[in-house]
């Protein structure tokens, strides 16, 4: 033992880790020329104890002092590679490489950073090398299988994955990257009976009955899934993993349940982000009970999370998800950057996070930021759908009715069934043959019922995976298919990849751009279509007025006072019950400033998270930080029944850049006029468009202080906003948003014309 690190020695083997870590630097510090095998010794205990950082750091310094060294240069490539630097990696073995071509360590680890980095071809070449001398190890012919799956040949993938596992069957890895490789392909009965020779050859694995259950989810068959980890649950009631599986199989159809089996799973495992991230995300989605409890824990289970870094995009969306909710953007933008964000979720095959990314846009380069990170989605999706095609029927024989198909799991009472309605009740059914397929997991409605009593044929699939969908829908020969739901919760925006009719398109549900080049069309009014055809990927079917009708849910339902709100408070009230997913703080911060612009006014907040004391808080600063008191801030805490809060607001300030929609429509509805900011693209348009159709465009403005000034000016004017309380729902009859018919008989004709392949006449 050399005596300047005889002491460090001795503390290290005393178990005094960070005591013997600190002696060594200050010892290789004193002596930078210290022999190689002392960087190279203490470089591998910092590699085996998992502190790459510092390994990294040691290694590099040794590798400055003795650059022929292929030893040190190779724990230096395994440090870069921890620390997910996997270039710099590469680079640094391929130099340790020529200094010791021979050395199979060295080799090993550089085929391990060409999978990293998703380089079939140099993995392959450096994996066969390596099995060529040694046929036999299982892992080796593993990591020759990945190279081959990143190379694109998926048999030779296979063949190796195969060959390794039989090789070792406990080589759990071998057989997780098998079912990926099978579950990918959507070959489900293959997958499962490789899993289940998988378990019989590892009864001790938690790692693969975990899979199963994953495996079983994916294939639409949560049922099985739930029995499945039931019957587990009862034989190992203190398996965390089991807990967590059980909350997110049931969480869709029983909410209360799931919560309970992933309070367990973050008990029996705190400091697990999955668990932790999981029940965060169940509580925020959780309606019964005190929905404003369950947010505050939600976020306050983020919170005790963000010490640590936030990697997994499933783990950054939640975060993202739940912070929004209370307000806390500066925690979210920490977590990460609108690109760097949106890019993960995307390129991770994650489309439901996009939606608040509309929120985040400031720049036009944002904007195309935006496409691109939808078309990045589209091209997965699409791709994943190519390896294993649906089956298409033969051409059904001509009986002069145009097949159209409608697919939204919010077909019942939800928002986009509420302007779907007049579709549903005004067609000509001999001339149109009208399909609907939700994938619903709740119970069925009312507004479910009578949507099946309008149609040729309702599909409702509860427990279907994203390709059977695609077949089943496939089998009823449409002429077009529309979606109307994105990627919002319990939708299969999957299932368009598939292209399961000859013509598709989107509509409604989702106020952008989709991602796959599948989607020929995208239905939009005159008012909403870009200047700039780069936002859009679709081709727009431009109906002649309006994308939406009121239905019948809008008919005189909700009384309007017959007073002011000012008139009876004493005070003007702006406000808003639009969904904090759309709020920033640029936008939040104006809204202060319009309140301090009208003295003595106030601003409502008509949300289900008004009870949360963070959400309040968070809102009380930011309009503190425009000089506004937290006294003149009010929460209706309210959900579903908020209609009639909007007798307690004036005038309503719609959220920019991501407008309201529903709530405007709802807001006018209710004789409380709406001050909207427009922009370029279509998700900036939707209240423009709204108001265009009532005859209040001049409502809209194209400047932030032009928004500012429109709501000062409007507060000043009773006698308008007076008019407005006593005829704005009229007008709104009389407008073509009050047209169901009209809407309908349009909506189809453009339809026909779309079918006919009479695309250009229907283009504004």
């Amino acid at each position: 033992m050399d005596p300047r690190f005889a002491e460090a020695e001795a503390a290290l083997q005393a178990g005094r880790y960070e005591e013997a870590v600190r002696l060594t630097e200050a010892a290789l510090e004193a002596d930078p020329k210290s022999p190689a095998r002392l960087y190279r010794n203490f470089a591998t205990l910092l590699v085996r104890r998992q502190d790459y950082a510092r390994a990294a750091h040691w290694a590099k310094a040794g590798a400055e002092q003795h650059p022929k060294d292929a030893d040190l240069l190779n724990l230096l490539g395994v440090a870069l590679r921890r620390t997910a630097r996997p270039k710099e990696a590469l680079e640094v073995l391929e130099t340790a490489a020529r200094l010791s071509p021979k050395n199979t360590a060295i080799l090993h680890n550089k085929g391990n950073v060409h999978n990293d980095l998703k380089d079939g071809p140099g993995a392959v070449e450096v994996f066969t090398r390596l099995v060529r001398a040694q046929p036999a190890n299982a892992e080796l012919q593993r990591a020759l299988g990945r190279g081959y799956l990143h190379s694109g040949d998926t048999a030779k993938a296979e063949m190796r994955f195969r060959l390794a596992v039989k090789l070792k069957p406990d080589n759990i890895d071998g057989w997780m990257d098998l079912l990926s490789l099978l579950t990918d392909a959507y070959r489900m009965e293959e997958a499962a009976e490789a899993l289940d020779k998988a378990i019989a050859a590892n009864p001790a694995s938690a790692q693969l009955p975990e899979a199963k259950a994953v495996l079983l989810r994916r294939a639409g068959r949560r049922r099985d899934a739930d029995a499945y980890l039931t019957a587990l649950a009862e034989a190992q009631p203190d398996q965390a993993w089991i807990h967590y599986q059980i909350g997110l199989t049931v969480a869709d159809y029983d909410r209360e349940r799931a919560n309970r089996h992933l309070r367990r799973a973050f008990e029996l495992a705190p400091g697990n982000l999955d668990c932790r991230l999981s029940l965060a995300e169940s509580l925020n989605r959780s309606r019964y009970g005190d929905e404003s409890a369950h947010i505050e824990e939600a976020y306050q289970v983020v919170k005790g999370g963000l010490g640590r870094p936030i990697t997994k995009p499933t783990h950054l969306k939640i975060a993202s998800e739940v912070l929004m909710r209370v307000g806390a953007h500066a925690e979210r933008d920490r977590l990460a950057g609108f690109a760097e964000a949106g890019r993960r979720w995307a390129e991770a095959g994650m489309h439901a996070p996009l939606l608040a990314q509309m929120a985040r846009v400031e720049t036009p380069e944002d904007r195309r930021e935006l496409i691109a990170q939808h078309r990045i989605w589209g091209d997965l999706a699409q791709a994943q759908a190519a390896r294993k095609p649906i089956s298409r029927p033969g051409p059904r024989s001509p009986d002069g009715k145009i097949r159209i198909g409608f697919m939204s799991s919010d077909l019942r009472n939800h928002p986009v069934a509420y302007f779907a309605l007049p579709l549903f009740e005004h067609y000509d059914r001999n001339r149109f043959e009208l399909y609907c397929y939700s994938y619903n997991q709740g119970e069925e409605d009312q507004v479910q019922r009578l949507i099946t009593r309008s149609v040729h044929a309702f599909r409702w699939w509860k427990d279907v995976s994203d390709r059977e969908a695609a077949q089943r829908i496939a089998q009823d020969q449409l002429d077009i298919l529309i979606e109307l739901g994105g990627s919002t919760h319990m939708n299969k925006l999957a299932v368009m990849a598939f292209k399961p009719a000859q013509r598709q398109a989107s509509w409604l549900g989702y106020p952008h751009s989709a991602g796959p080049s599948a989607i020929d069309h995208i239905i939009l009014d005159p008012h909403l279509v870009p200047k700039d055809p780069a936002l859009l990927i679709e081709t727009p079917l431009t109906m002649p007025k309006t994308w939406l009708a009121l239905g019948r849910t809008f008919r005189d339902a909700h009384d309007i006072a017959p007073d002011l709100a000012e008139e009876r408070n004493g005070f003007i009230t702006f406000g808003t019950a639009n969904n904090p997913h759309k709020y920033n703080e640029r936008l939040i911060r104006t809204w202060a400033r319009v309140v301090r612009a009208v003295p003595g006014s106030k601003f409502a907040f008509i949300r289900p998270e008004g009870n949360a004391p963070s959400f309040r808080q968070h809102m009380a600063d930011y309009f503190a930080a425009e000089g506004v008191s937290a006294d003149r801030l009010v929460f209706h805490t309210v959900r579903g029944a908020h209609m009639p809060f909007y007798n307690e607001v004036d005038i309503t300030l719609d959220p920019f850049p991501l407008t309201g929609g529903t709530s405007t429509c709802e807001a006018l509805w209710m004789g409380a006029p709406v001050v909207n900011l427009r922009g370029e693209a279509l998700f900036e348009r939707l209240s423009y468009s709204i108001l265009s159709n009532v005859g209040l465009a001049h409502h809209s403005a194209d400047t932030l202080d032009g928004y500012i000034d429109i709501a000062v000016k409007l507060a000043a004017d009773r006698e308008q906003r007076r008019e407005l309380r006593r005829n704005l729902r009229d007008r709104i009859k009389q407008s073509p948003l009050g047209q169901p018919e009209a809407f309908a008989r349009d909506f189809y004709e453009m339809i026909a014309r779309a079918v006919a392949g009479q695309t250009a006449s229907a283009v504004a």
